[in-house]
């Protein structure tokens, strides 16, 4: 077989290191980088082209070592170290060429060596799984001293974590369960690898294997036992493998710590919640968590919520003493009592334990703002204690903006905050915009949202599509409103949307309708007075009995009149009455019953005087407005 190499440029192998040494974990630790340079010597090419057209194993060549096609290509797999001194050099010779083929082969003649193996030992990654690590980091792991280690340390592991496998199937634990148990225990392993480490000083000890002495660590841990105590009690492996890593020392402190917390009510489900989330409670002895719950039962807490109250927030026992009595002291100075700070904490616990005393302090300032005083705020956060859970840029800005945008000014935003301090704990663009969004399709002008939403906080908080929308369909066809004017009503009176259809709305449209009243003519009564629809019944039928047998007023009165209802029977139906009829006077609805006492006198006696003109001669009836009739009959036709 002839070689055609003269027609191309010659592939010079380089080893990064000139003189190899021996050494088991030459494969990973040498890095070769090659790359193609052309031999500028002619007797070299010359040289080459004969060698190419006689057998390699010739006597010029047999000093050479021999290697397999697989050694071969591991020679051109070898990853390139870019951070590797190069010694390329030119050559001149085929003395300098032979040198140079005889050291890689004597170095990569090492690389079938197989790597010290011993019992327990476990496969380690190939040098393949460090190619995309940088070569700088990759220097430092593949150096002798840290390789060895970080070997050794994951044989250890790897045998501390089969013997807890073992340990916790022979306590009755599921594989599935002791594997994946097993996996979230990472600290838990160095730990058990540090101990047997030590027992191997104790005399006891010394002369076991590692497994050994892994196993007696796990038997005197008493994790087993611990691990079935905790799914006991409803915790998920998940959450017992983090409690055990964050244990410090003895393991049996977790169990004892998770019993006080029984004692104070904290139900089983949030045992491991609790035991995660509360900081350093692991840390802490049972005297310290003692005194926490006292000072808080003292300060209004009852102890019965008290389970409730660290569930929700755990981080309370995560406390010093001295930053639970300043928190408490903070709510205490806006003129808290003891029973509205207990409510308080019960309601939202993180208000007292999950924010900084500086976050906190900055809501409160900001809440001042809006015209409040301390005391108001202190008002404000007993009964809605979630506003402390608030963010300042990213809820209260953005949420003032859009009210301001719809001329709603401070004085509104104040009664908004007082009246319904939860809008400011929703979310803007999903709770809020759609439903004004809603005002604006069914025809409320934008310069009438603001009144509707000042007049009536509350129907921010109300189900659009369970709430808001079936109140709107009613009106539209059962209660006789018109398309046109349905806009006017939620305007005028959106207290509308928070009554009831079944027990409110259709009752009184169907008391209307039973007096005879159309459809239509009552959806205008509504358009005009939307207040009718949300009126007792027991209120509505004694005015109506009234007007109709005393008075002796026609239906059609009260529909022109609607407002009529609105009006105290006795306090202002009856004296007008009584003193139109006396005085021989007689007025319509609206003419009788608006305006205060002293502009009704007035107007009976600008009656009476008209009355007496025309009795007189000196005037026409016909000549004075519609606001009054002239009595000149007998009172008894009345």
């Amino acid at each position: 077989m002839q070689c055609h190499c003269h027609h191309h440029h010659l592939t010079v192998l380089l080893p990064s290191n000139p003189n190899p040494t021996p050494n088991p974990l030459l494969p990973l630790q040498r890095v070769v980088h090659y790359r193609k340079r052309p031999l500028r010597s002619s007797s070299s090419l010359r040289a080459l082209h004969s060698n190419c057209h006689q057998p390699f194993d010739s006597a010029a060549d047999s000093d050479l070592p021999r290697h397999s096609r697989r050694q071969n290509a591991l020679l051109l797999l070898l990853p390139t170290d870019e951070g590797a001194p190069s010694y390329l050099r030119e050559q001149q010779g085929d003395d300098e060429d032979e040198l140079t083929r005889k050291k890689i082969a004597e170095e990569y003649s090492l690389a079938t060596r197989r790597v010290p193996r011993f019992p327990g030992s476990i496969d380690f990654p190939p040098a393949g799984i460090l190619d995309p690590v940088s070569p700088d980091l990759r220097r430092v792991l593949l150096s002798d001293d840290d390789l060895t280690l970080k070997r050794t340390l994951e044989v250890r592991r790897g045998v501390a974590a089969e013997t807890l496998k073992d340990a916790l199937r022979a306590g009755k634990l599921s594989i599935n369960y002791s594997t994946n148990l097993v996996s979230r225990l990472p600290e838990f392993m160095d730990r058990v690898v540090i101990g047997a480490a030590a027992l191997k000083g104790v005399p006891e000890f010394a002369h076991m294997s590692f497994n050994a002495r892994a196993k007696s660590y796990i038997q005197s841990s008493g994790i087993v036992a611990l691990v079935k105590w905790l799914k006991h009690n409803h915790m998920t492996y998940p959450q017992i493998g983090k409690i055990i890593c964050m244990c410090p020392g003895d393991l049996q402190l977790v169990r004892r710590i998770a019993e006080w917390l029984k004692s104070v009510y904290v139900k089983g489900e949030s045992l491991g919640i609790v035991l995660i989330k509360a900081g350093p409670i692991l840390e802490r002895s049972l005297d310290t968590l003692e005194e926490i719950v006292n000072y808080l039962q003292k300060n209004g807490v009852r102890k019965e919520w008290m389970g409730f109250v660290i569930s929700r927030c755990p981080q309370v026992l995560g406390l010093t003493m001295e930053e639970l009595e300043s928190r408490v002291k903070f709510y205490l100075d806006m003129g808290m009592n003891e029973k509205d700070f207990g409510t308080m904490v019960y309601d939202y616990p993180r208000a007292l334990g999950f924010f900084s005393l500086e976050e906190m302090a900055s809501k409160v300032q900001y809440l001042k703002e809006f015209g409040l005083s301390t005391e108001d705020v202190g008002r404000l956060l007993a009964f809605k204690p979630q506003l402390m859970g608030c963010s300042i840029e990213e809820r209260w800005k953005p949420l003032l903006k859009y009210l301001y945008y719809f001329g709603i000014q401070r004085d509104g935003m104040k009664r908004i905050l007082l009246v319904k301090p939860m809008i400011f704990c929703v979310d803007m663009e999903t709770t809020i915009a759609p439903k004004v969004r809603f005002l604006q399709d069914i025809g409320v002008k934008n310069e009438a949202i603001g009144g509707v939403l000042v007049k009536f906080p509350s129907f921010l908080t109300y189900s659009l599509y369970k709430k808001i929308r079936p109140v709107v369909i009613f009106l539209m066809t059962k209660a006789g409103v018109s398309q046109k004017d349905i806009a006017k009503v939620i305007a005028l009176d959106p207290q509308l949307v928070g009554c009831s259809i079944s027990k409110k709305l259709e009752v009184n449209v169907k008391y209307f309708l039973s007096l005879g009243i159309h459809l239509q003519s009552l959806g205008e009564m509504i358009a005009d007075f939307p207040m009718l629809l949300r009126y007792n019944i027991e209120i509505l039928r004694p005015k109506y009995r009234y007007l109709r047998r005393v008075m002796v007023r026609p239906l059609q009165d009260l529909i022109e009149f609607p407002r009529f209802f609105s009006y105290s029977l006795d306090d202002r139906m009856i004296p007008r009455h009584e003193l139109m009829v006396e005085n021989r006077v007689n007025f319509k609805l609206r003419y009788m019953l608006a305006g205060s006492d002293e502009d009704f006198n007035q107007r009976v006696q600008d009656a009476i005087e008209r009355r007496r003109r025309f009795e007189s001669g000196h005037g026409n009836l016909d000549a004075y407005d519609g606001e009054a009739s002239v009595i000149v009959s007998d009172s008894s036709s009345l």
